[in-house]
């Protein structure tokens, strides 16, 4: 069974509490990644993804902070969990992205798409 370290990102975007919505949408757009981990004072203190985005959108919110808009105190895995463990909090708490942390360090994200790749047969798609 694969750990998170094996199917983890370690390019990690992140991007502090003060910033503002808009310009992490735009960090996000240019790195094409659908979540970024957010930091105070270098701590995990939430996530941003594009649900958060999306609401903020459909709510004229645009103008408000990444800490208005985030998700605060995310669950989280250890590199040496198992996938299968990520795919299950996944599954059961309805998100598509987990920061991967370390002690207090956070040290990659794990995405469904990651989890999918490793639990998935290596097949292409019908009618390709």
């Amino acid at each position: 069974m694969a750990t998170i370290a094996d199917v983890m990102s370690r390019d990690l975007l992140s991007v502090e509490r003060t910033a503002s919505l808009l310009d992490a949408a735009r960090q996000m757009h240019e790195r094409r990644v659908g979540a970024v981990v957010v930091l105070g004072d270098g701590r995990l203190v939430g996530i941003l993804t594009e649900r958060d985005v999306l609401r903020a959108v459909a709510t004229d919110r645009v103008g408000l902070t990444v800490a208005e808009s985030m998700t605060h105190a995310p669950d989280t895995v250890e590199p040496s969990e198992s996938s299968a463990h990520a795919a299950a909090l996944m599954i059961h708490g309805g998100f598509r992205h987990l920061p991967v942390v370390d002690g207090d360090a956070v040290v990659g994200i794990v995405s469904i798409r990651d989890l999918m790749r490793v639990h998935l047969d290596d097949e292409s798609p019908r009618g390709a």
